[in-house]
């Protein structure tokens, strides 16, 4: 019977670069569960690609107990390794996506709707000093849309506001957003002495973005418990902040949204006595994926906390 070992066969026929990311991911965050969300995978296939990985190299990896993962001594030096093939694959393929870039002028990514509005035309404007060739090219929907787009190929990276990511999709943070519960001047909380509670804001109906969009997402997150049915979706946090400003009920909103109304005082924020309403709003891309070099000079840009600056 012919042998599985790394002696006798070519490199592809053994070797699964995921199988490296999936190491790498346990040496860094220490369980198996980690690693496999690090790499993209599904934890029962992780499992297998460890055990295929270390019957073909032929010595044990990691020593899996009920408190997490560690290496084992061969498995410390076999991560070293892999951490340096990797670095070599990303430097090939961002090299070659690169050369196959330099004669394009588009770059399409998606963003939802608070990041498009607020955020990604500081971005574009960076992206324009820096890369003047480029024609940046915004598809603007609700965070699950942007998830399904970059999920399916339609864009090779993303902007979200919605608190859950998919396995599968490599994330970063970009912005760390502050939401804030606004009503008109004259509706009863404006009046009110104490802090709002959590209870109230689950039992009271908002003016609410629609289903799929990560403000949504984001109040049901933290609310833990089923809410009323909105007093009405819309699409477009304008929209949502004009009707509060006109005393159609409450909204909780991006403070990016909402900044303005409340400095003319069509709006007024409202103490809340309950979890802190701060997001992180992510990139994302395939995470079998390396982005582009126009793709990189983007992320680049909107991680960079200059961009932010009005």
């Amino acid at each position: 019977m012919e042998s599985d070992s790394p002696s006798s066969k070519s490199l592809s026929h053994w070797l699964q670069i995921s199988s490296l990311e999936l190491l790498v991911g346990i040496a860094d965050h220490g369980s198996l569960s980690a690693g496999a969300r690090e790499a993209g995978m599904a934890q029962p296939n992780a499992s297998r690609a460890l055990k295929a990985l270390e019957r073909r190299l032929g010595y044990s990896l990691v020593t899996r107990k009920t408190t997490g993962s560690t290496l084992t001594a061969e498995g410390v030096l076999t991560v070293q390794w892999a951490r340096e093939a990797l670095a070599s694959l990303e430097a090939l393929a961002a090299g070659a996506r690169s050369l196959a870039d330099a004669g394009g002028s588009e770059l399409q990514f998606g963003a939802s709707m608070t990041v498009a509005e607020y955020l990604a035309p500081q971005w574009i404007g960076r992206l324009h000093q820096v890369l003047p060739q480029i024609t940046p090219r915004m598809r603007i929907m609700n965070s699950q849309d942007v998830i399904r787009a970059v999920q399916q190929g339609e864009v090779g990276l993303g902007f979200v506001e919605t608190p859950h990511i998919p396995l599968g999709l490599k994330s970063k943070p970009v912005f760390r957003d502050e939401m804030l519960i606004v009503v008109a001047p004259g509706h009863e909380w404006a009046k009110r002495d104490q802090p709002l509670t959590l209870h109230e804001l689950q039992s009271t109906a908002l003016i609410e973005r629609e289903e799929g969009s990560g403000t949504r997402a984001f109040l049901d997150y933290i609310a833990h418990a089923q809410r009323p049915k909105p007093v009405a979706e819309f699409n477009s946090n304008a929209t949502i902040c004009q009707c509060a400003a006109g005393g159609m009920g409450p909204a909780v909103l991006s403070q990016l949204a909402v900044e303005s109304q409340l400095a003319a005082g069509t709006l007024v924020e409202i103490a809340f006595d309950g979890p802190a309403l701060l997001r992180e709003l992510h990139a994302i891309w395939p995470a079998v994926q390396v982005l582009g070099r126009t793709e990189q000079t983007l992320l680049q840009i909107a991680t960079d906390h200059e961009s932010h600056s009005a």
